[in-house]
């Protein structure tokens, strides 16, 4: 079986990406094939990314407090380019009641500050087949 395909993207103007670096390294060291985008990027580069290197999930990672803006436009993004199969799931400094709406626009799941990297590993394998 084909190695899962992770793009790892941070949306936005947040400059903080020492939580997406570690969960990158997590998810490479799980197994799965990492592309890690680096910081600032739109919600356009990150769709485009994911169309071009054919990912099975993206993950977000947002601490600007700007998630429940962008996190629904890359899964918006996605879906126009017909990548309706791709699991989005996002994490970062997200408050509790954001989370029902996030869920609500699409992100399979939300990871905040704390949570072990084996809970997002055990989220994709169970999600990706």
């Amino acid at each position: 079986m084909a190695n899962i395909k992770v793009l790892v993207a941070k949306p936005g103007l947040d400059g903080h990406d020492r939580g997406a670096k570690v969960v990158a390294r997590a998810l490479r060291d799980a197994g799965f094939e990492v592309i890690y985008t680096g910081i600032r990027l739109t919600p356009e580069q990150i769709a485009e990314a994911a169309l071009q290197d054919d990912v099975q999930v993206v993950a977000l990672s947002l601490l600007s407090g700007a998630h429940n803006t962008l996190f629904p436009k890359v899964v918006e993004l996605l879906k126009e380019k017909g990548l309706n199969d791709v699991l989005v799931i996002g994490g970062g400094v997200i408050p509790d009641a954001d989370i029902p709406g996030l869920k609500a626009a699409g992100i399979a799941e939300v990871f905040t500050p704390g949570t072990p990297t084996s809970k997002i590993v055990e989220c994709i394998n169970a999600n990706v087949k």
